[in-house]
């Protein structure tokens, strides 16, 4: 890891799209980067096993260009074949305390835990490293996911993790969820479909910037 887990779980959380064109993902990825941006999940549902493993590789080697840290989503195997600073696990995508056991102590565990704070405190037990909550907006990703409130950011504190809100976020409504308690906001379609993906990153940096000096 490039440094301390606290330190490094704070700020934009950039998760890719789902694109089968890995030059274009790799161009916007490295505006994102360039831009700033330190934290970076790599999310493919539909692609064949070959063709993640190269993405996947790919983006390794550009988050250690920029001092970056790489997550895979739910895919713990590919997480450890690309030799990723972690992976994040969906309810049912994996069991949590053996992922713990499989990453060891030097790679990120995250946790996705909808609206549950029951949920977040099972996964804090079992070793993740954050807890993601969601969604908070309509997102083009995931339309028909159930909405969360900002009280849930504020009572998950007792989970004692670095909290992510996730679900339609955009520079224009992420204050409130940092302000509300989330010390990371995950971005999709606010990055990757932006005009300017690096322009897009700086206002979501900005944000953080403005929070820790008032």
């Amino acid at each position: 890891m490039t440094e301390p887990l606290p330190a490094a779980l704070r700020g934009l959380y950039a998760i890719t799209p789902d694109w089968h064109d890995t030059r274009r993902l790799l161009t916007v990825t490295s505006a994102i980067l360039a831009a700033g941006c330190r934290l970076l999940q790599y999310r493919s549902k539909t692609g064949t096993d070959r063709h993640r493993q190269e993405q996947a590789v790919a983006l390794r080697g550009l988050t250690r260009e920029y001092g970056a840290l790489l997550l895979v989503n739910d895919e713990l195997d590919l997480a450890l074949f690309c030799e990723a600073d972690g992976v994040h696990l969906g309810h049912g995508d994996g069991d949590l305390a053996h992922a713990r056991a499989r990453l060891g102590t030097g790679r990120i565990l995250g946790a996705s835990c909808y609206q549950d704070l029951e949920l977040a405190c099972k996964a804090a037990r079992a070793g993740a490293d954050y807890l993601a909550f969601g969604s908070f907006h309509a997102s083009p990703s995931k339309p028909r996911a159930r909405r969360a409130g900002l009280d849930l950011l504020a009572a998950s504190r007792a989970a004692g993790r670095p909290l992510c809100a996730i679900g339609g976020i955009t520079p224009d409504n992420a204050p409130p969820l940092i302000q509300a308690g989330a010390d990371m906001v995950a971005v999709i379609s606010a990055l990757y479909h932006a005009a300017d993906p690096g322009a897009a990153t700086r206002r979501f940096i900005r944000h953080f910037t403005q929070e820790d000096h008032p």
